[in-house]
C-alpha cells in the first residue's frame, strides 16, 4: 500500500488497517518460527507497513496540536 493510498484514509481507517496489519505480522512471526515461510520478504513489508502508518498517524496528531496551539493563542 502506497503512503498516498494511506493519506487518503480516514483516522479510523488508518487504526484499522494498523491493527490488521500488526495481526498479520504476528501471524506471520509466529509461522516463520514453527515452519517455513513461503514468502519471508512478508515481515519486512508488514514491519515497513506499520511503519507507513504510524508515520502518518503522528503526523497528523502534530498537525492538530499545532492548529489547536495556534487556535488557542
Amino acid at each position: 500500500m502506497k503512503p498516498s493510498e494511506l493519506r487518503q484514509m480516514s483516522d479510523e481507517q488508518l487504526a484499522q488497517v494498523l491493527k490488521e496489519t500488526r495481526e498479520s505480522l504476528f501471524r506471520l512471526r509466529v509461522q516463520a518460527q514453527t515452519e517455513r515461510l513461503d514468502a519471508p520478504s512478508e515481515i519486512r513489508k508488514h514491519r515497513r507497513l506499520i511503519a507507513r502508518i504510524l508515520t502518518i498517524q503522528n503526523q497528523r496528531k502534530r498537525q492538530q496540536e499545532k492548529l489547536a496551539a495556534a487556535g488557542g493563542a
